[in-house]
């Protein structure tokens, strides 16, 4: 499958003929060290007579270059408390987005820091320009000749000025990351027939083929309802349908050599979300097709991994692909599940699948990472419409207690806000699992969902993490237990990119920044 990926390359002079267009990408024209480029633009804001242009503009000026036209895109100074590094994706977005509508095949990416204190703009600037070069995964099939929005992107490096310190050695990282992020796209982004879950597993395994990484696919209704009996209840309707069938993908990854952390982690692959008997309604359901994207970024880290080939980190991914359909054989709320962990539930929501899809292969998780070196096993997951409304296009990160003892989700988010994949913390409270508890106590532990009309709504993420925690058996692993475990839930809100517009593969680059290096 042809990744449609544009060469990288690096390129110290900019009289060569291999480009079509120069973008420069900085703070403002001032920040410019090289005055071959400087000049043309100092001319062009002098011509047209005002004070303010070259500090937050975006405009194309002809150069006496063989690439003959100039595109400059400013982030502005960056010198707001509340400015981030992601100024500088968005300037090479715009400008990429000029350089392709000029009909620019191969630009060129010049890139200035100026004064800011961002010191990987480089690699997000550069992150940037390659997201606007993606392409659809059913484009890239079905539409042939629309398969490749440029050839290639160079990345020019100024030997007098600078322009980016010794970048050569992050060509590898760079084509890396994109790679992954080019997987978790394709998945994630991919209408429900084109990534039903047998096609999903076809997908995985022609990406990760002849890597280090292990795959193993659970498949098969009896199966999984007894590995896996609440994701088999979401399974239950669509399984009916052989090019429905649901199945969970176990990717692991191991070093050569000893290993001193594993990273574990379960994602939703819901590939398309009705609502199942609580049936989405009002145009509620168009986009559900994205429901998959907490499994996509699995994935996605995972063709990171394979290709970086991390040293002393050990790494196990869960996929869990179903398809939460309606009809006479669907799950229906009231039903008593007791979960893989041995926790009784009742479901009260059949459009709260996403939490019952992974819970079981979580608890399977944790029963593996019980024999593992250093531990931490996390979800992500598309899980609910509250993190949308309490953060928007950021992704939630919530530690449990061995976890936020080592500060995890604020080391993340550190590394997210240097890589512009930023999140945002929130907690486990009390009240959290006080709210998932069957207030009766006379036929579960657990409720899988508010009542819509009745019960406290207001901690929405909060609940659905409670419940993954809870159900999964990893309460049973906290500080105070003889075995504790670190756990860490993602939700990702709205950082995932919403139809029309593609998907984003948010958390990919954070988190193999972090977890990798």
């Amino acid at each position: 499958m042809d990744w449609r990926l544009p060469s990288i390359v690096i390129s110290r002079d900019l009289q060569s003929t291999d480009f079509d267009a120069v973008i420069v990408v900085a703070p403002d024209v001032d920040s410019i060290s090289n005055n071959c480029l400087k000049s043309p633009l100092q001319a062009y804001i002098s011509a047209v007579g005002r004070n303010g242009a070259g500090k937050k503009e975006m405009f194309v000026v002809p150069v006496d270059l063989p690439a003959r036209k100039l595109i400059f895109s400013a982030t502005g100074n960056c010198t707001n408390e509340y400015d981030d590094v992601t100024l500088f994706s968005d300037a090479a977005k715009t400008a990429i987005k000029k350089a392709l509508d000029t009909g620019s095949k191969a630009p060129l990416l010049c890139f200035f820091r100026g004064e800011t204190e961002f010191r990987e703009a480089d690699i997000v600037t550069i992150l940037g320009a390659l997201q606007v070069l993606y392409v659809p995964l059913e484009m890239r099939e079905q539409v042939p000749e629309r398969a490749v929005k440029a050839t290639k992107l160079g990345i020019f490096e100024d030997q007098a000025g600078r322009c980016v310190e010794a970048f050569g050695p992050k060509l590898d990282l760079i084509r890396a990351l994109e790679s992954g992020r080019i997987v978790s796209r394709d998945l994630g982004g991919s209408d429900p027939e084109r990534m039903a879950p047998p096609r999903v597993e076809e997908y995985v395994r022609k990406q990760l083929e002849g890597t280090d990484v292990k795959i193993e696919v659970i498949k098969g209704h009896e199966t999984l309802k007894k590995e896996y009996p609440c994701f088999a209840a979401v399974d239950r309707c669509a399984n009916q349908l052989e090019n429905q069938r649901g199945c969970v993908i176990w990717l692991t990854y191991e070093p050569k050599g000893p290993v001193e952390k594993t990273i574990m982690i379960v994602g939703k692959g819901v590939t398309y979300d009705t609502g199942g008997a609580d049936i989405k309604v009002g145009g509620m359901m168009a986009g559900m097709s994205r429901d998959k994207i907490g499994a996509s970024n699995v994935a996605g880290f995972m063709k990171v991994v394979s290709m970086l080939k991390p040293s002393k980190v050990k790494v196990v991914g869960a996929m869990c692909m179903v398809r939460n359909s309606c009809g006479s054989n669907a799950y229906v709320s009231d039903e008593i599940i007791t979960s893989r962990a041995g926790v009784r539930l009742r479901v009260v929501n059949t459009d709260a699948e996403g939490r019952m899809a992974m819970v079981d292969v979580l608890a399977h998780m944790k029963e593996k990472a019980l024999n593992e070196v250093n531990p931490h096993l996390m979800t992500i997951a598309t899980l609910t419409g509250h993190a949308c409304k309490s953060v928007g296009p950021y992704c939630i990160v919530m530690d449990n207690g061995l976890a936020k003892k080592e500060n995890f989700a604020s080391k993340l988010q550190a590394t997210g806000d240097l890589y512009g994949d930023m999140f945002e913390i929130s907690n486990f409270r009390k009240e959290d699992i006080a709210n998932i508890t069957d207030p009766s106590g006379e036929f579960v532990e657990v409720l899988q969902c508010h009542n819509a009309s009745k019960g406290p709504q207001s901690r929405g993420h909060q609940y659905a993490g409670a419940f993954l925690y809870k159900t999964s058996g990893l309460t049973n692993h906290q500080l105070t237990s003889e075995k504790p475990l670190k756990y860490s839930h993602f939700d990702t809100a709205e950082t995932v990119g919403f139809l029309p517009g593609p998907t984003t593969a948010s958390t990919v680059v954070a988190l193999s920044m972090h977890l990798l290096q």
